[in-house]
């Protein structure tokens, strides 16, 4: 039996942050995969997604980019030309040059300290110091009658499309819903969106998900908020699309359906219960972000928890390894970002006003229209917003959310705020380049310090607005 110091089950963006960081430090590591080396993210996920985005804004400007290009472009970023899947051997090679074993097979826990990996009919076992699960998610198929009938879409069907579908109906307003709408809706496709919750993104800033709504609707697609799908009928809308019956009486048909409602987490085939955890026993694993599971077994990425990022999962593969050589580390994610690459981009970390609040803090919210700033005149804006939440006892930020067409850039001064606890009044005296969007939370800032100065100043007379109720569901958050 072949030893190690790391054994990896999966190599998505978690696996692979495990292996180069355990490899950095002299480990000796072992990954095993079933599927693509580098996971859905530079296949199915973030790098395609990205791409058609871009092809999209480009196309809805009027500039000459067709369906065509933006499709033979995708499959250049995904390493697919001229093939049918995607080619992972750059990512095999990127392992191996680092000193990593690769494996290619199904693996699963055989027992404390091994894995077992199964290629074919054939399997043999790996003996561990430390196995780190890494295996991600896949997409989570409704309790829809019928649902087995129609051509539904997964993540991958939607970023690995040649050719564009006569409609589109998506099931699910979470980011990859937001983000694969607009993109399709942009190439003329008829798109809709049905979301059972009030609005769109629900665990985004509720800002955030408004500025979806206008967004989505400003480019064509049809969103319906607050309604749930019962069940689907192949063939039986017009033009042969498929038909799904919603609980508010109405359809919605599409000739091809997205399926965005959640991901799920393959914890039955990890073997867990040789290591003496029951996997159908929701408090045994509960998806927190702590890693450690068991002795010498961590958990990373999607299948850990608390939300659905590539970056969390980078963090959370370098984080495991660190904890498991002994580093007085511990996850922290006060400091998450979130962002969905529509046009304008959404971007939050922290917490709401109302989060704050109910979790006890003395806290206000400060809020810029991000169509009367200067940058937003400047890029013809007629909506969007910058918005931060400070605590008032402790004078720093809790956090802040924009819809702003770099808001994935602009948001990381609030992440490092939050992270190293800046006062505000330092956040304030911090010059801005002007006008960006970061000069707008210069504004902000200033006008918090002010806030914090003045404690008798009531909110109304400092310009705060309050924030619409919505919590977002513990441990919970969107894929990327």
């Amino acid at each position: 039996m072949e030893r190690f110091d790391f054994v990896i089950i999966g190599s998505g963006p978690a696996g692979e942050a495990a292996a180069y960081e355990a490899r950095g430090r002299g480990a000796s590591v072992a990954v095993v995969d079933r599927d693509l080396f580098g996971g859905s993210c530079p296949h199915w996920g973030c790098i395609p997604s990205k791409s058609l985005l871009n092809a999209a804004a480009r196309h809805a400007a009027g500039g000459d980019y067709p369906w065509s290009r933006a499709s033979a472009r995708r499959d250049y970023m995904i390493n697919r030309e001229g093939r049918d899947y995607p080619d992972d051997s750059g990512h095999v090679r990127g392992l191996e040059v680092a000193g990593a074993r690769v494996y290619r097979g199904e693996g699963r826990l055989a027992g404390p300290g091994r894995v077992a990996v199964g290629s074919g009919a054939t399997s043999h076992e790996l003996a561990a110091q430390t196995v780190i699960l890494a295996v991600g998610s896949a997409t989570k198929v409704p309790p829809v009658d019928g649902i087995g009938t129609v051509r539904t879409w997964t993540n991958k069907d939607a970023m690995g499309a040649r050719v564009l579908p006569r409609s589109l109906l998506v099931l699910g307003g979470g980011p990859t819903g937001v983000e694969i709408s607009q993109l399709y809706a942009r190439f003329g496709v008829p798109t809709m969106v049905v979301q059972s919750g009030p609005r769109l993104l629900p665990n985004d800033h509720p800002r955030n998900g408004e500025a979806a709504r206008q967004a989505l609707q400003r480019d064509g697609v049809t969103v319906r908020l607050g309604v749930r799908a019962l069940r689907a009928r192949a063939t039986a809308g017009a033009d042969g699309a498929d038909v799904v019956e919603l609980d508010d009486g109405s359809t919605a048909d599409g000739h091809a359906i997205l399926l965005a409602v959640g991901r799920t987490f393959p914890f039955a085939q990890l073997g867990l219960e040789t290591i003496g955890i029951d996997p159908s026993d929701r408090t045994a694993l509960v998806r927190d972000g702590r890693l450690r599971i068991a002795d010498g077994v961590y958990l990373a990425g999607d299948s850990a928890g608390p939300e659905l990022h590539t970056h969390q999962a980078h963090y959370q593969g370098v984080m495991a390894v660190r904890m498991a050589l002994g580093d007085a580390v511990t996850p922290d994610y006060r400091a998450l970002p979130r962002a969905t690459y529509t046009d304008p981009e959404l971007a939050f970390v922290g917490v709401s006003l109302e989060q704050a609040q109910s979790a006890g803090h003395d806290a206000f919210e400060l809020v810029a229209d991000f169509a009367t700033t200067s940058k937003g005149y400047s890029v013809e804006a007629t909506f969007g917003h910058v918005t931060i939440v400070v605590d008032r006892v402790t004078r720093q930020l809790l956090g802040a959310a924009m819809a702003t067409p770099d808001a994935s850039a602009a948001i990381h001064e609030c992440v490092l705020a939050i992270k190293a606890r800046v006062p505000m009044e330092v956040l304030a005296d911090t010059i801005h380049a002007f006008p960006s969007t970061s000069r707008i939370l210069n504004g902000l800032f200033n006008d918090a310090a002010k806030e914090l100065a003045t404690p008798t100043t009531t909110l109304a007379a400092s310009g705060a607005t309050p924030e619409t109720p919505s919590p977002l569901p513990a441990g919970s958050a969107p894929a990327e």
